[in-house]
């Protein structure tokens, strides 16, 4: 469905039914839209979200909640919804310019 692969800002949520056991289509399904904001897995199988979130490509990966963060958490996207990552520790990386020098005191 064209609202299932579109990056829509809310009020929306795309619920999706999928066969019993099939959670590597649902990966598939969820992995083919160029978009990779923030996904959401509702589920009383903690092993089973814990292996969905690993595989999905999505920047956040809410498990049984949807949208409560924490300032402190980096935040950013995968593929077309956005570059790098923002708040937390992790943004400061897309600021920074490593440099090694490695000088030898006597030139030969």
């Amino acid at each position: 469905m064209y609202i299932a692969q579109e990056e829509s800002f809310g009020p929306v949520m795309v619920i999706s039914k999928f066969k019993n056991g099939d959670v590597d289509g649902v990966l598939r399904r969820a992995n083919t839209t160029e978009y990779g904001l923030a996904s959401g897995v509702f589920t009383k199988d903690l092993s089973k979200a814990l292996y969905i979130s690993e595989k999905l490509e999505a920047g956040t990966v809410f498990i049984n909640t949807y949208n409560k963060t924490d300032v402190a958490a980096p935040f950013g996207g995968f593929k077309q919804s956005g570059f790098g990552k923002d708040l937390g520790k992790l943004v400061l990386s897309s600021f920074i310019t490593h440099l090694t020098v490695q000088i030898n005191e006597k030139a030969t």
